[in-house]
């Protein structure tokens, strides 16, 4: 079971801002050198007059003030936890930035002087803050509590929390202010082949009156969802994502026969998803789109394409034309997945910088965060004339550590022949795209579901039928079989470094950092040689590193024991088993009774709580 909402409380609201508002503070103009380390900016707002950037910084847990005409920082806030996302309000006068954490925090800071006003107590990874047309409300994407908070910020109270499907991660309103857009990162399905129906994640359509919300379903085989815009007219939302040929051996990349990379149109009166259109060329992908953005008067449209490190940009009437449909609308079920040759509608313009992330535009003027490069590019894209140049450094020129270096060589579709995807295509943040995939590496018609990258190092072997023996080739494979390329072993070994740097995301399920009451029973049962769950995943890596048949072999698998996965941030890592056949811990245990003894029988009271202690891990 879930642990309880943040109680609404006055009380309880002010000793949380008490206690958050006291790590927040200005260091104002005349501290404007960097905190030790990266910066890493993410996420971008820009003053209406033009004058003023505001940067969240995500490594240097601050918020950069930049004066567009000079580049030179002004002020840097100070945050107590890493920033993912901020919003200026309707009137310019304030600044919502979402502080990331198992209890996050919501810092609304005054936009001229950085000084802070309220901080809100949010959930499980907050993101997207989104304030209503009026300003007095601030809506914010609990990513990894899958729902919405809505604050009231007259009284700093939380109205609502609102239910959305799987890891909602951005959001983005009407101009009228009457419906609310929340976008979700990954699908939450089945995606084993007895399973017939659409895999893709969703957009939660919110009535910010009523709090009513209805869903839409994005294209089947849409996945990593990144960025969300509405025009200013109100008539359409735009969506970056991929589109994965998952159901076909990925045998080639060429061509988008892997992966496709994609912005697809809603039609906001209608609530329906009109067009797919992509980013990539014919002989050239786009690999891994970001954010998306309409300018101010709806006539251009700008993405910021991480894995290329590029600007995309297009006028909306071709974007939105019969021609972009018809010739850059991917085909997923035939080869080419492009029906046509002709060229592109889109500009790409190559930046200075690395990892692109947010952006914000004002006039012709485009900015773009870059986040590996700790800069930002700006782009004048005066109508007629060559787009120029320059770069906003934040602080001084960063200097990669392996680890770091591994980190951007993950994201880097540079690598990939074509430049169709990287490695973070199918393991966004490492984890998982919810998909199956059927690699060659153990034969063709069993598709095998992602895993996750957390822990890959220290729980050899690789693949669901242990065919890499370790992580490591499994690396040096990825490059060869799917990204079609052979880059240098130094870059292996990086990317072996950021894999082995990753830590495990704290459970939502968690109450306080530790396990709930009803979790301590499901550890009891876990734990007891009745159940015996412990034998076969033990604690600290809970596998025991072997392979075991339990069961589960499909026609087409040349084996019948499975190698035993770590239940580290199971509840993160859905579908489970490994071909996806279930969405919850719980289908696992009741539906499959994988790895429970044939005569064991469980209550429904002690399925609860072995479900809550795995979904704890």
């Amino acid at each position: 079971m879930r642990k309880t909402p943040i109680p609404a409380a006055r009380v309880v609201r002010l000793l949380f801002v008490g206690l958050l508002g006291a790590c927040v503070g200005s260091r104002g103009a005349s501290a404007a050198d960097p905190a030790p380390g990266y910066l890493g900016p993410r996420s971008l707002a820009v003053s209406p007059d033009g004058r003023t950037l505001y940067v969240a910084c995500e490594d240097a847990r601050q918020v950069a003030w930049v004066g567009t005409a000079d580049g030179k920082v002004i002020r840097r806030v100070d945050l107590p936890a890493e920033p993912t996302g901020l919003a200026l309000s309707p009137d310019a006068s304030r600044l919502a930035v979402t502080c990331a954490a198992p209890k996050s925090g919501v810092v609304v800071l005054d936009a001229d002087t950085g000084q802070s006003l309220q901080v809100l107590p949010a959930g499980h990874t907050a993101m997207s803050p989104v304030f209503s047309s009026d300003g007095k409300r601030l809506y914010v994407c609990n990513r990894f509590d899958n729902d919405v908070s809505v604050f009231d910020l007259t009284t700093g109270d939380l109205v609502a929390r609102i239910r959305a499907d799987r890891e909602p991660i951005v959001a983005a309103m009407t101009p009228d202010g009457r419906t609310l857009l929340v976008a979700d990162h990954l699908p939450n399905t089945r995606t084993d082949r007895a399973f017939e129906g659409n895999v893709s994640p969703r957009v939660t359509f919110v009535d910010t009156q009523s709090l009513q919300t209805s869903t839409t379903a994005l294209p089947h085989g849409a996945n990593g969802i990144r960025g969300m815009s509405v025009s200013p007219d109100g008539q359409y939302a735009l969506v970056t994502h991929l589109l994965s040929n998952f159901e076909s051996v990925p045998f080639r990349v060429d061509t988008g026969w892997i992966n496709v990379n994609v912005v697809s149109v809603i039609d906001l009166p209608q609530r329906t998803v009109i067009a797919t259109i992509g980013l990539d060329e014919y002989y050239r992908g786009a690999g891994n789109p970001w954010d998306v953005l309409w300018s101010a008067d709806g006539t251009m449209v700008y993405i910021s394409v991480a894995g290329t490190h590029e600007l995309a940009v297009i006028r909306a009437e071709d974007l939105l034309s019969d021609q972009a449909r018809r010739t850059m609308q991917p085909m997923m079920v035939a080869w080419p997945i492009y029906p046509s040759l002709g060229a592109s509608l889109w500009r790409r313009i190559a930046l200075p910088g690395k990892g692109m992330r947010g952006l914000a535009a004002v006039g012709s003027k485009v900015y773009v965060a870059q986040y590996f490069s700790d800069s930002i590019a700006q782009v004048d894209l005066h109508p007629g004339g060559e787009a120029r140049m320059n770069e906003i450094a934040l602080g001084a020129a960063p200097v990669l550590t392996e680890v770091r270096r591994g980190h951007l060589l993950f994201e880097d579709a540079t690598l990939c022949y074509q430049h169709w995807q990287s490695c973070a295509s199918c393991h966004p943040d490492a984890r998982v795209d919810g998909l199956n995939w059927d690699l060659l590496n153990d034969g063709p018609g069993n598709p095998k579901n992602t895993k996750s990258m957390l822990l890959s190092h220290a729980t050899p072997p690789s693949m669901a039928l242990g065919v890499r023996a370790t992580a490591e080739i499994a690396v040096r494979a990825g490059f060869v079989h799917i990204l079609f390329s052979e880059p240098p072993d130094e870059d292996s070994v990086a990317i072996d470094a950021y894999l082995k740097s990753l830590r495990p995301v704290p459970s939502p399920y968690l109450v306080d950092g530790g396990l709930s009451e009803l979790a301590e029973r499901g550890r009891e049962l876990y734990d007891s040689d009745r159940i015996g769950c412990y034998r076969c995943h033990p604690a600290p890596l809970y596998t025991d590193l072997r392979a075991h048949n339990v069961g589960t072999r499909t026609p087409n698998d040349r084996l019948d024991r499975f190698d035993t996965p770590t239940l580290v941030e199971a509840w993160r890592t859905a579908p489970y088993l490994h071909d996806g056949r279930y969405t919850t811990i719980r289908q696992l245990l009741t539906e499959g009774r994988h790895g429970l003894r044939p005569n064991e029988k469980l209550n429904e009271d002690e399925i609860d709580a072995l479900v809550e202690f795995v979904l704890s891990l």
